[in-house]
């Protein structure tokens, strides 16, 4: 029973892991390209799921449709419209005032999604109705189940667009070498563009699954751009791989953490704490000892720039 239930929540933090992957891997990507390190990028997610509800109730659609409309709507305002604007006029100056610039852009938007949407939580539809599957004692939601399979489906599709396609290659000579694409003949500021549609791309498709557990909140895009920048940092920020995995490996430790923090007990005494609110410092001591003994990322890439 105590491995059943033990793989039971590592499912569940399989699912969640495979959303803060799309998180991260934005976030790398745009790093790659760009050297843009953008920390509105949780608010980015948070916006995507109102976008959603909003589509929904004005055009009276389901959720489907309304996440496609979406995903243009974000790609033309998270993507062409954040890099024109901001990323492009601020990148020349350096890392620093575009650092800057994106913790107020988060900050703008938050309070513009307060002031328009209000600050109460409001429920957000799942793709699919929960249900219990039983598999030999396993029990497993099917809500988890389509997340796992639906951010596998997005990653892999991701990875062969990278991969296979001639866009993809020369987004991936981008971003290892700008002045030698361009030798190439590689247009360098459109496929940098491209990164930032791709990363629109996918804080929608993040929102679209993370937002039914956690319900659309103004506040919630903190907490998504810091477990995505945390992600990066640990698996590799300047690797797609790395953010991939290191947003998996912080799924399923934050799963794990939650549940067996909640019963600790003192030794020598009947007590019992529930420490489980304080389980994203378990995340956060891994991306000490990180920054601390391999600050490249566990399978990121020594490089002269820092981050």
């Amino acid at each position: 029973m105590q491995l059943q239930f033990f793989v039971q929540l590592l499912v569940s933090g399989i699912a969640t892991g495979a959303i803060y992957a799309l998180m991260a891997v934005g976030f790398a990507l745009l790093w790659q390209t760009s050297g843009t390190i953008n920390f509105a990028q949780g608010e980015f997610i948070m916006v995507s799921s109102f976008i959603i509800l909003w589509l929904m109730g004005l055009l009276h659609i389901g959720l489907v449709p309304a996440f496609f409309l979406a995903m243009f709507i974000s790609m033309f305002i998270f993507g062409f419209l954040f890099k024109r604007i901001l990323v492009d006029p601020l990148l020349k100056y350096g890392d620093v005032p575009l650092i800057i610039a994106t913790i107020g852009l988060g900050m703008i938007i938050r309070e513009l999604t307060r002031i328009f949407w209000g600050a109460n939580a409001l429920p957000f539809p799942s793709l699919v109705k929960n249900k219990i599957l039983i598999f030999g004692g396993l029990r497993v939601g099917t809500a988890d189940l389509v997340t796992i399979a639906v951010a596998i489906v997005i990653i892999a599709a991701l990875q062969l667009f990278l991969n296979k396609t001639f866009v993809g290659r020369s987004m991936e000579a981008t971003a290892q070498n700008q002045d030698v694409a361009r030798i190439l003949g590689i247009n360098v500021d459109r496929m940098i563009l491209y990164t930032f549609l791709i990363n629109a791309f996918l804080v929608t498709s993040a929102a679209l699954l993370v937002t039914p557990k956690l319900l659309a909140k103004f506040s919630s895009g903190e907490t998504f751009g810091l477990i995505a920048f945390m992600a990066a940092i640990i698996g590799g920020f300047n690797q797609v791989r790395g953010a991939l995995i290191g947003g998996f490996l912080i799924g399923i430790i934050d799963n794990l953490a939650k549940f067996y923090l909640a019963r600790v007990h003192l030794p020598f005494t009947d007590i019992t704490l529930n420490l489980s609110p304080y389980a994203l410092a378990i995340p956060l001591l891994l991306l000490i000892g990180v920054i601390l003994f391999k600050p490249e990322g566990i399978f990121g890439r020594k490089e002269e720039r820092s981050i």
